[in-house]
C-alpha cells in the first residue's frame, strides 16, 4: 500500500508525457519497450528507489552513445 502511494506522483509524471507532450514529438527511443513504459514497469515492479534508479540508468543510456533494442525491467 504504501509503495503505491510512493509511485503514485511519479506513475501520474510518466502518464502526462506520455499523453501530453510525447505525441507531439518524434519517436526516438532506441528500445523496446519506450523509456517511459520502461519507467512504469520499473515503479511497478521494484518501487520508487530501485525502480526510479533503473529508470534513470536506462534513459540515460537512450540516446546516440548507448543501446538498442529489446531490454525489459529486470
Amino acid at each position: 500500500m504504501l509503495k503505491k502511494i510512493l509511485i503514485a506522483p511519479f506513475l501520474f509524471l510518466v502518464r502526462f508525457y506520455q499523453v501530453a507532450i510525447s505525441p507531439f514529438t518524434p519517436a526516438t527511443c532506441r528500445y523496446t519497450p519506450t523509456c517511459s513504459q520502461y519507467t512504469v514497469e520499473a515503479l511497478k515492479k521494484h518501487g520508487l528507489f530501485k525502480g526510479g534508479w533503473l529508470a534513470i540508468k536506462r534513459i540515460l543510456s537512450c540516446g546516440p552513445w548507448g543501446g538498442c533494442g529489446h531490454d525489459p525491467v529486470p
